[in-house]
């Protein structure tokens, strides 16, 4: 029981507390219910949309219902916009690779012995006479297996997979469960990239596993924004998977094999490489086509400080559909884009209603984020409001699960970024969370030293590498992430209502407050 003399302290506390909220903006933040939020999402997220992929039917189908919602809450074209609320741009698509592979005198095949998570290529044919063994491809404190070797413009191969210490914990993510395929895959190219590989031929012995698994993405065509401005200053090397058989076969070496170099790594807390000759060759074939797909935009514009611009985005884009399978995307990104069109409802009303922010809010929901960020990145190579009046990016992309690290409990949300570019921006979105919702703030992927590398891998970092100082809401990935079994039954709706809440709230004092949000750092 609490002592008497306590009381009036703690009465004096929450009154003052409630007495610092906003009566206007906790009124229109109520107009974000979950009951619209699986409404919207029921139909976003349903099979008719097809899985909302860049550049097909059911993303067109999703651009549309978007644009229609904006036009009934009264959000007004946008005139700079030749078709009022989309930014129509070009993209080229690139198809799977088609590779023939030879080692020594033995043909091997496709998405049976190897498989390519295809990057975007010319057609070539490649002769491999030397290659550069380099342990797990991954800089850690014990295994530099880059930093010490000049790899720029060779062939590499590397395990799949993570060193592990004693402890039974990753050296990288120092967790013991292994990371998902697409963070362990995006980390391997990161780390090729950075180091100027030119192939990259990853060793993995479950390779039929690991193909069915992953088919969809394997299978699915790349993208890129289709303009003579962009240039790639650091090309993606082609990335091969390779089996067991196909390994030792390349290596061609009783005393280098796939089970001797897993040995070895396990074995020894040093970096382990060596370059051994090799006869192969690979015949790439890709084909090219293009194709137009669009951001939405709805714009809510302010009063006395209209110049200035609050942006907050999701994706709207998903996975689509791959031999009569359905990815739906129910939380990746659909419980984003159903927030966005929640959000803009509500500051459309106060506008309407005489209450409107001070600065001017873009809702944008973005096309292409699957595809490698491309919506955001037209948006800030192409902006429809110049880039210094814009404040700050707010994105919403997964919030409607909850992950491992968080099971049983939903009152969570993982923020990223929000103190990388503006500390400011970081004060404001802790005492909105304070004043109103009082959520978990977990800031666990907002480490530097991330190894999934959350803060380079959704639509705010195009902002932020503008200056932009940027948050990312995110719940953190779970067991049907990618998978055809995202679906809307699975959301809990209260969850998204909650933190989409929150972002009304940071973004009603962003918008209303006199002092634009102070850039820290560049």
């Amino acid at each position: 029981m609490l002592k008497r003399s306590f009381l009036p302290a703690l009465l004096f506390t929450a009154l003052l507390a409630h007495a610092q909220q906003d009566s206007v903006a906790l009124r229109y933040s109520k107009l974000v219910q979950a009951e619209n939020l699986k409404k919207n999402l029921t139909v976003l997220a349903s099979d008719e949309y097809e899985g909302r992929e860049t550049g097909q039917k059911g993303q067109k189908m999703a651009a549309e219902y978007i644009m229609n919602q904006f036009k009934e809450f009264g959000i007004q074209q946008i005139p700079a916009l030749t078709h009022g609320y989309y930014q129509t741009f070009p993209v080229s698509v690139y198809q799977p690779q088609e590779i023939a592979l030879r080692a020594g005198k033995a043909e091997y095949v496709q998405n049976k012995d190897f498989y390519s998570y295809s990057t975007i290529l010319r057609d070539s044919i490649y002769n491999l006479n030397e290659v550069v063994f380099a342990g797990y491809g991954i800089n850690t404190l014990l295994y530099n297996d880059y930093s010490k070797l000049d790899v720029k413009g060779k062939v590499v191969l590397i395990l799949n997979g993570e060193p592990y210490g004693e402890n039974g914990k990753s050296l990288i993510s120092q967790s013991s469960e292994p990371s998902d395929w697409t963070t362990n895959f995006r980390r391997k190219l990161g780390e090729a990239q950075k180091a100027g590989v030119s192939i990259l031929l990853i060793a993995e012995n479950n390779i039929r596993e690991d193909f069915k698994q992953n088919e969809h993405r394997i299978t699915s065509y790349r993208m890129d924004i289709e303009t003579d401005k962009k240039t790639i200053t650091k090309p993606n090397p082609l990335v091969v998977y390779i089996s067991e058989e196909l390994t030792n076969a390349i290596m061609n070496s009783k005393k280098h094999t796939y089970k001797k170099m897993q040995e070895k790594m396990a074995s020894s807390a040093k970096s382990y490489n060596f370059t051994f000759k090799t006869d192969v060759t690979l015949n790439v074939r890709q084909e090219a086509s293009k194709l137009n797909t669009e951001n939405v935009l709805g714009y809510v514009e302010g009063s006395d400080l209209k110049e200035e611009l609050v942006v907050i985005t999701a994706h709207y884009d998903h996975l689509g559909k791959h031999d009569g399978v359905v990815y739906n995307g129910a939380d990746d990104d659909g419980s984003g884009t159903v927030a966005v069109i929640e959000l803009a409802k509500a500051f459309a009303k106060a506008k309407k209603e005489g209450k409107g922010p001070r600065r001017s809010i873009l809702f944008m929901t973005v096309a292409g984020e699957e595809k490698g960020l491309l919506g955001s990145d037209y948006y800030t190579r192409n902006p429809v409001y110049p880039l210094k009046n814009t404040v700050c990016n707010l994105n919403i992309d997964m919030i409607g699960r909850l992950d491992k690290q968080h099971a049983g409990n939903s009152n969570y949300v993982y923020l990223i970024g929000s103190d990388k570019l503006s500390k400011d921006l970081h004060t404001v979105s802790e005492t909105a969370n304070k004043t109103y919702s009082n959520l978990q703030l977990d800031y666990t992927y907002n480490d530097e030293n991330d190894p999934n590398r959350y803060y380079y891998r959704s639509d705010h970092y195009n902002f932020a590498k503008n200056n932009i100082p940027v948050i990312f809401y995110f719940n953190g990935v779970h067991e049907d992430y990618h998978q055809e079994t995202d679906e809307v039954q699975k959301i809990d709706f209260p969850k998204i209502e909650k933190i989409t809440r929150l972002v009304f709230f940071t973004a009603w004092n962003i918008a209303n407050r006199t002092e634009r949000i102070q850039l820290d750092k560049k």
